[in-house]
């Protein structure tokens, strides 16, 4: 199966699996709180005890990063300058103000974005542009430099998903310069100490700032949230966080 095949077929599972807790009948859910807060209590147990003997493993190590080859498959077709995923010339902007601490950020990397890039992106109807909105904590705005720098180099986006993929936990202390590095690397990033001069560099953490101010600007207090921009807005017109890949692509129709 080509990597569009299977990129074609992990987006109808999507919609598939959102049609149908969309269309849940109502009775049956309601049926079922009972036993979701038995169940809920069990998972909260296990939780407990997975913690405890694990401790902070389950991300953030730079000797071990995950899923390089499921980020390459989604972002490799599809052109990307700087920070912006998609063709040049595709009339629909999406723009999206993360933080790349923010598990919320990485919940919409892996869960909802996914979907867009293998159809509207991938299409050329639409392009992603990320932009930096560093409200976790200290480690945020060199997490954010990094990617820039990384995006100097065409690999922006594969450095923002494999960052997502291997997040640690928030404020931890995991995005260390190893951390960093590890993820540029895992990324394809080539010039390694040109990444480092960049990340480093005075323009690239004034555009940081510069991002962040912007999404304060615009009312945002929460990460990640989206604006649009096309032929059919308005101007760019907030979108808040849509809460599905659906959302996303009839926001996208609606620019259009």
């Amino acid at each position: 199966m080509s990597g569009k095949q299977d990129r074609e077929q992990r987006r109808q599972e999507r919609i598939d699996a959102e049609s149908q807790v969309n269309t849940k009948d109502r009775r049956t859910r309601l049926l079922q709180l009972g036993a979701g807060a038995v169940f809920l209590v069990i998972v909260a147990v296990v939780v407990l005890i997975v913690a405890s003997s694990s401790g902070s493993g389950s991300g953030g190590d730079a000797g071990n990063l995950k899923e390089v080859s499921a980020v390459d498959s989604l972002v490799s077709s599809v052109p990307q300058k700087e920070m912006v995923l998609g063709e040049a010339n595709a009339p629909v902007t999406l723009y999206e103000y993360g933080d790349l601490q923010c598990p919320v950020c990485k919940e919409y990397s892996e869960e909802f974005l996914p979907g867009v890039i293998e159809s509207q992106v991938d299409q050329g109807q639409a392009k992603i542009d990320f932009r930096n909105f560093t409200i976790i904590g200290p480690q945020s705005q060199p997490a954010g430099a990094a990617a820039i720098a990384a995006g100097k180099q065409g690999r922006g986006w594969n450095y923002l998903e494999l960052f997502y993929r291997n997040q640690g936990e928030e404020n931890s202390g995991y995005a260390t310069d190893e951390f960093l590095t590890s993820v540029a690397e895992g990324a394809g990033v080539k010039d390694i100490a040109q990444w480092n001069k960049d990340r480093n560099s005075a323009k690239v953490k004034e555009e940081v700032k510069k991002t962040t101010a912007e999404a304060v600007k615009f009312g945002f207090t929460g990460t990640p949230s989206f604006a649009i921009r096309g032929p059919s807005t308005k101007g760019l017109e907030l979108l808040g966080t849509p809460q599905t890949t659906g959302e996303f692509e009839e926001a996208i129709n609606k620019a259009s």
